[in-house]
Formats: structure tokens, sequence, C-alpha cells
């Protein structure tokens, strides 16, 4: 039996409120992604090592402790 791939296409009208609100969820989205990414080169550039989930979010929940990015 073939397998049926479907797509939906969404389009949003947001305020400008929400535009707002959106573009600073997307900000920090991308801040921890490539904060994370950085942790990530720099341990396996120093020692051959990785960092795995659970360091990660250990060292994210120290992040946001210290208040400071």
């Amino acid at each position: 039996m073939p397998v049926v791939k479907r797509a939906y296409q969404y389009r949003c009208y947001p305020t400008a409120e929400q535009e707002q609100q959106l573009a600073q969820t997307f900000g920090c989205a991308r801040f921890i992604y490539n904060w994370a990414l950085a942790l990530k080169k720099t341990a396996y550039e120093t020692d051959k090592t990785q960092i795995n989930y659970v360091a990660l979010s250990a060292k994210l929940t120290a992040l946001k402790k210290a208040g400071t990015h």
C-alpha cells in the first residue's frame, strides 16, 4: 500500500503586539540554540568529547539563574 503524504500551509496575520512577542521568542530560541552549539563545538574541539542533554540542561539552568546572557 503506498504511503500518502499531505502538506498543509497556513498563513497568520499577527497584530503589532503579537509580532513583537514572536520576534522576542524567536530571538531567545536562536540565542539558546547558538549558545548550546558553541558549548558543544568547544567541548569537541578541546577534549574530543560530546556534551549530552543532561549536561546542557544543567548549564542552561545555571545560565537562567545567573540572569545574564
